[in-house]
């Protein structure tokens, strides 16, 4: 199986051009809904497994590449504001350019007849609306696709047998068949195309940096499964 390693993201930039659409949030670029905290540190513990990786550093919260062009969240309330020619732009040269590296390095490989594991990485904010979310890693996927039922069962039992405090969920806290960059892909390759969203507890990032013990076990367990 050939590993297509992403992280969508990795981080908060705003690019100068559109910095006066966030005058005002600097606070909230610095928390979970400007980027995801820890996951570009997983991402490049991971990337040696990887036949081919990609990622992004520009805040979600400008446009969100885990989103369909469709989708009422694909420009944030401080980017939705712009023209439409703004827009335009950033969804060519931001979100195509992305989306469309990505969908061609698994075509590519496909194409070759080869199987593509494709791990979206990500992390979640531990606490949501006052409630507490009960997981420390989640793996998405779509129940109703049968090898991908199999690789993150394997990938679990890979993850507690190596870690058994940790606490594993299936499909938590998002659904993997949600609106999502995975979901898109699954829609492009209906064979030999694997997609798993990897979500992991922020409570271990401090400083932008996962805890260590959580990158060498997702790094082992990701090893044995390829």
């Amino acid at each position: 199986m050939k590993l297509v390693l992403t992280c969508e993201h990795g981080g908060n930039h705003i690019p100068t051009t559109y910095e006066d659409c966030f005058k005002n949030a600097s606070d909230i670029l610095q928390t979970h809904r400007g980027y995801d905290l820890g996951a570009l540190d997983v991402f490049n513990h991971l990337k040696p497994l990887a036949d081919v990786s990609f990622y992004s550093e520009t805040s979600r919260l400008l446009i969100e590449l885990n989103r369909s062009l469709h989708h009422k969240n694909l420009f944030s309330e401080f980017s939705k504001t712009l023209s439409e020619d703004e827009k335009t732009h950033l969804i060519t040269n931001y979100y195509s350019d992305y989306r469309n590296a990505v969908e061609t390095a698994i075509k590519s490989r496909i194409d070759a007849n080869e199987k593509v594991v494709h791990i979206s990485v990500h992390s979640f904010t531990p606490i949501l609306d006052q409630i507490e979310r009960n997981c420390d890693i989640g793996l998405l996927y779509d129940t109703s696709i049968l090898q991908e039922k199999i690789v993150c069962s394997e990938f679990k039992h890979h993850i507690t047998r190596i870690q058994n405090t940790l606490h594993v969920r299936y499909n938590y806290p998002y659904l993997g068949k949600a609106d999502g960059f995975p979901t898109y892909l699954r829609k492009q390759f209906n064979k030999n195309y694997i997609g798993i969203e990897l979500e992991i507890n922020q409570k271990f990032s401090q400083n932008n940096t996962m805890e260590k013990s959580i990158k060498d076990c997702l790094y082992k367990a990701l090893k044995q499964l390829l």
